[in-house]
């Protein structure tokens, strides 16, 4: 977050900007500006998501009786 914070705080000048060739650096300042916003939404909503379902899966190889050695080696017998 701290990373997405700082290019979010350095973009602003190009997104913000009013003066000589403003007209030409604004879209690219409100590009990365948004494209930071969204990605960081994206990553901070999915990443759980994606926790959930792997606890889920784990739990459900578990109560099948699978362990992870033998998930790991299916040809040990």
């Amino acid at each position: 977050m701290m990373t997405t914070a700082a290019a979010l705080l350095g973009a602003l000048p190009l997104a913000l900007g009013n003066g000589i060739g403003s007209e030409l650096r604004r879209p690219l300042g409100v590009s990365i500006v948004g494209g930071l916003l969204l990605s960081q939404l994206v990553t901070l909503y999915t990443t759980p998501v994606i926790y959930l379902y792997l606890e889920q899966f784990a739990a459900w190889l578990r109560t099948h009786g699978i362990r992870r050695s033998e998930a790991a080696e299916p040809n040990a017998a």
